[in-house]
């Protein structure tokens, strides 16, 4: 079975940076693309920013762009979401998803994933 694993997230002080990294067994994360999806308590998950497969084009939430960047390494085999600015609202369950193989594009639907971690913690809070 595919796997993915979210690991970074923390307690933060508004303001502050935070790296959440998205590694994958058994599969190569670079023919899919990955989105990072986010859930805060009592509200629905929300899409957040996503990569896509071929290009690694780049698409963020409005209330992210300019503060989040999303990133490869192949190498790696790891996706990175690095957050800066980082504010109260920002506080959730941080997951990544992947795609079916080969789309040529990313989406923040998250219906539109077929692959999930189990989320990692953010909290942003003083």
């Amino acid at each position: 079975q595919l796997q993915l694993v979210e690991s970074g997230g923390g307690l933060v002080q508004p303001g502050g940076s935070l790296r959440v990294s998205c590694a994958a067994s058994r599969f190569s994360l670079k023919s899919h693309a990955i989105g990072w999806f986010r859930q805060a308590p009592g509200k629905e998950r929300e899409g957040v920013s996503c990569i896509s497969d071929t290009d690694s084009s780049t698409y963020y939430a409005h209330s992210v762009k300019g503060r989040f960047t999303i990133s490869r390494d192949n190498a790696k085999n790891t996706v990175y979401l690095q957050m800066n600015s980082l504010k109260p609202e920002d506080t959730g369950v941080y997951y990544c998803a992947a795609a079916p193989e080969v789309q040529a594009m990313c989406v923040m639907v998250d219906s539109w994933y077929v692959y999930w971690g189990q989320g990692t913690q953010v909290t942003v809070s003083s």
